[in-house]
């Protein structure tokens, strides 16, 4: 309740920052049992920026504003005092009920543009910006910022409900295409907060390879086994049928050579610190790929994977591909499937999970994970998929998660 004896006043506080600031700030507003409202605070570069809205008695409040300038000359910071209506604070308050969104943007390199017009699609959709930080880590002005492993991550929590939702997100691949950068659109639930299980393709994701096309140069039939594996990822056959029709094309094969292959294969980039990062921060992990699980067991086995299912090439007697497989093929249908079913082994909500993956077949899978990333995709999962990422390695996953830098070196 309040009267007119009740005076809501917002105090801003700016200067170099150092320990014991906002204990001595909110150590006034204590003695003279002010309530707090609403506080907030950020550092940038040293920089204090302190926010807090109090609530106190007519009676009170010039003495509180006397000491707390007082305080301020003392430390050295800049203070200002802003009377706030009710009214105001009242239509601030309604806007909790508003759904909060998490707008993430990377890239090799962010600029003042990109962020104006990500700022700018946001501002017309009545989205309120609550506040901005940065994910990655800061870069040396005497390093060589056009590293090509480099990146720059920004995260905002912006508050309201979008006239516009799929426009909007629209709106966001279109600038993440034309600008180099990727934009990643989230409702931030309890969900978001508590994901546990993250599925990935393997051949093009974990890999920067398709094996199968391997297998086929080493089998002499590279090109044919590439042109139809080419047609499968883009959608434009079915995925049993290529799959059938390439592994037919390995018949006679030496196994032998897999070892080879696995021991070669060139890893995505980002994969080792993704993967260190998701082990020591308890996610499990699983491999759901259209590819074989000769070389899934590899990187299970390599990166720490907690599950592999792919498909399984028929061996004869004689240590030679049959040029068949055996069991059920691992296509879009399935990984989907095995998705539902390791959320039900974890005991973990549906919406607790993330898929990441590249092709057409990885678009079941990608449609019913909480959170699916099409992973430096071809342009129909690219424009399908609710989230993709394509500007930088598989560790981009974790910035999409909310993981920060400083805390990575940490875990």
């Amino acid at each position: 309740m309040t009267d007119n004896s009740t005076e809501l006043i917002l105090i801003n506080i700016t200067g170099v920052d150092r320990p014991g600031v906002t204990s001595a700030l909110t150590g006034i507003l204590g003695h003279y049992n002010a309530s707090i409202l609403d506080i907030g605070q950020s550092t940038i570069h040293h920089y204090l920026s302190l926010g807090i809205l109090i609530k106190t008695d007519a009676t009170t409040s010039g003495n509180i504003l006397k000491d707390m300038l007082f305080k301020a000359a003392e430390l050295n910071l800049n203070i200002r005092f802003t009377p706030t209506a009710v009214d105001d604070y009242e239509k601030w308050v309604s806007m909790q009920g508003k759904s909060r969104w998490i707008i993430t943007m990377l890239g090799r390199r962010l600029t003042a543009d990109h962020i104006a017009r990500l700022t700018a699609e946001v501002a017309s959709e009545g989205l309120n910006i609550e506040n901005i930080k940065r994910l990655t880590g800061r870069i040396s002005l005497k390093s060589d910022n056009c590293d090509s492993k480099s990146k720059t991550c920004i995260e905002m929590a912006v508050r309201g409900n979008p006239a516009d939702r799929l426009g909007l997100s629209r709106r966001f691949l279109e600038i993440a295409s034309k600008n180099d950068v990727d934009i990643s659109f989230q409702e931030d639930n309890v969900f978001r907060r508590t994901r546990r299980l993250i599925c990935f393709d393997m051949d093009s994701t974990l890999i920067e390879t398709e094996v199968i096309d391997e297998l086929a140069i080493r089998a002499g039939v590279g090109d044919r086994v590439k042109a139809i594996t080419e047609s499968a990822m883009r959608g434009e056959i079915d995925f049993i049928e290529s799959f059938t029709q390439r592994v037919a094309l390995l018949k006679g094969l030496d196994i032998s050579v897999m070892k080879d292959i696995a021991e070669n294969l060139p890893f995505t980039e980002g994969l080792e610190r993704m993967m260190d990062v998701l082990k020591r921060a308890g996610y499990k992990t699983a491999i759901l790929s259209g590819g074989f699980t000769y070389f899934g067991n590899y990187l299970k086995q390599k990166f720490g994977f907690d599950y592999v299912y792919a498909n399984e090439l028929e061996v004869d007697s004689t240590g030679h591909l049959t040029g068949r497989y055996v069991g059920e093929v691992v296509d879009g249908r399935r990984k989907a499937e095995l998705l539902r079913l390791l959320a039900q082994v974890e005991n973990v909500n549906i919406a607790q999970t993330i898929a990441v993956g590249d092709g057409a077949n990885d678009l079941p899978m990608l449609a019913t994970a909480g959170l699916g990333i099409a992973f430096h995709a071809k342009p129909k999962v690219k424009a399908t998929a609710e989230q993709s990422l394509s500007t930088i390695g598989l560790d981009g996953v974790l910035y999409f998660l909310g993981f920060k830098d400083s805390f990575m070196k940490k875990v």
